[in-house]
């Protein structure tokens, strides 16, 4: 044997067996996963045609495009599909995104159908493909894209046992099952939420809310006020010392340094304004949107924010929800200022005149404590389905080899 071939042999000799770090217990003993590509794991269509009926879809994490309707037009039906396959993003923004679809459908042509072959378990390619993060493969500037030639030819390695496969299809499907239905518990929550907002602030053209807690009865119709006499504009000074926040349109106020992005911040605090606890802090140019929210802190905000500082008669948090209620955004932007939607602006001049319809305060305190209740419960399930996500994350990353291995690139 040539010394060449030798060094060539004990490279092959030094590679690390292809075995995941989490194995089930009557798979410990079986063989190590075979190095492959995906041609050897699964044939692969383009579609030309959009057309679905009686389609399901397993993995809520993202939309995928598959269409009911006349598909697009001038395209012709090119492969048509009736079963479970795994699809593929090719273009767009869910190029590489990875969909497990099941009934009678033709693809888009902005997709790719993946039929596994013999000895392959579809619900574990499905997961390989996801697992793959396949929009690393695609080519092209102005319109990235992903070809058949190139998914063909990814790396992919491969359970010799089908059994395998399947166990591990059935693992992943079982926490996939838990995360849609938390999902569907934090919708029902939020969905909840808005019919009772619709209920418990007066619709337009009426006085009162159709839903009301006991003590307030009897209280008679809500009276109206303009913003002016409920917040008065805070035009304090930064002081040294406090955190910057930002203003965002789902979730208030938040700490700048807690984004993952850089920002320019002006350096001498008294630039800044300061914003006290319980105070509503808005951007004039996106509060038609509802960017706004109540201080947690005493805290800094950029100048270019309205500072709004509650007097006696108004609740913070309640007006907080008043706020981003579809009527009031409208009104809101009926008072703001710009030539066109991109520009409009609400100075506190023009808010001051705003008229609101509002209770007495202890009724705004109790309408408040009990949508911040169901906000809080809504946050917690929420974080309760972000712990399933990254648990998956995890299991997947235990129950696949590791790409370190050298095979899967």
């Amino acid at each position: 044997m040539s010394s060449k071939t030798k060094t060539t042999a004990t490279k092959e000799e030094a590679k690390p067996a292809l075995v995941p770090k989490l194995r089930f217990p009557e798979f410990r003993g079986a063989e190590a996963w075979t190095p492959s590509v995906l041609a050897n794991a699964c044939n692969m269509q383009a579609g030309k045609f959009v057309s679905v009926s009686n389609i399901s879809e397993r993995n809520q994490d993202g939309l995928f495009p598959c269409y009911g309707g006349n598909g697009l037009r001038g395209y012709t039906a090119t492969h048509t599909h009736d079963g479970t396959y795994p699809l593929i993003g090719r273009q767009g923004a869910l190029c590489g995104n990875v969909r497990l679809v099941s009934g009678q459908f033709h693809a888009t042509e902005h997709a790719v159908v993946t039929t596994p072959k013999a000895a392959i378990d579809v619900g574990w390619l499905y997961y390989s493909l996801d697992l793959l993060n396949l929009n690393r493969f695609a080519t092209g500037q102005a319109q990235p894209g992903l070809s058949v030639d190139v998914l063909e030819n990814v790396s992919l390695p491969i359970p010799p046992l089908e059994t395998e496969q399947q166990k591990i299809a059935e693992c992943l499907s079982s926490v996939d099952e838990l995360m849609a239905v938390q999902a569907r518990k934090v919708d029902a929550l939020k969905a909840h939420k808005r019919g009772l907002m619709q209920q418990l602030f007066p619709r337009e053209g009426e006085t009162q809310p159709r839903l009301r807690f006991p003590e307030f009865k009897k209280a008679g119709a809500w009276k109206p006020r303009n913003a002016g006499t409920l917040f008065a504009n805070r035009v304090t000074k930064g002081e040294q010392g406090l955190p910057i926040y930002s203003v965002t349109m789902h979730d208030g106020m938040v700490k700048r340094d807690s984004f993952d992005r850089n920002f320019y911040d002006i350096e001498d605090a008294a630039a800044n304004k300061k914003v006290c606890k319980e105070d509503i802090a808005y951007n004039m140019m996106r509060m038609w949107q509802g960017a706004l929210g109540v201080a947690p802190e005493d805290c800094l905000v950029s100048p270019a924010y309205i500072v709004l500082a509650p007097m006696k008669d108004a609740v913070p948090v309640f007006f907080q929800y008043l706020f981003k209620l579809p009527e009031t955004l409208l009104l809101l932007t009926s008072h703001s200022r710009g030539l066109t939607k991109d520009r409009l602006r609400l100075y506190y001049d023009d808010f001051a005149s705003i008229p609101l319809r509002c209770p007495a305060p202890s009724e705004q305190q109790r309408i408040a404590s009990c949508l911040g209740s169901l906000d809080t419960l809504i946050t917690f399930e929420a974080q309760k389905l972000e712990a399933l996500k990254t648990h998956k994350k995890g299991l997947m990353q235990q129950l696949f080899p590791s790409p370190d291995s050298g095979h899967w690139h």
